[in-house]
């Protein structure tokens, strides 16, 4: 894996919006990969705090464990960025 993918999986774990399933469709590696990859990358009390997130109630990085409203991977808040402007609502 390069770098850039690395991170992406990183960031990706991070949300807690994005479930493992979506890094397994565009990555290819199983949640138990991608929490070898984030204990081999973050320091220790980052990792830690990563997997106390992902294993309480607020995540919601399983299928299984989302509420049926919840269907998109970003807040409907965001805001959309084009040619590099941030649009304003």
């Amino acid at each position: 894996m390069t770098t850039v993918e690395i991170d992406r999986i990183i960031e990706m774990a991070w949300e807690d919006r994005t479930p493992f399933e979506a890094i397994l469709f565009q990555f290819g590696i199983t949640e138990q990969q991608v929490i070898a990859l984030m204990r081999k990358e973050l320091k220790r009390s980052s990792f830690n705090l990563w997997r106390k997130r992902v294993n309480s109630g607020v995540s919601q990085k399983h299928l299984a464990k989302r509420t049926a409203g919840m269907n998109r991977f970003k807040c409907t808040l965001q805001r959309t960025i084009s040619m590099n402007k941030i649009s304003k609502r």
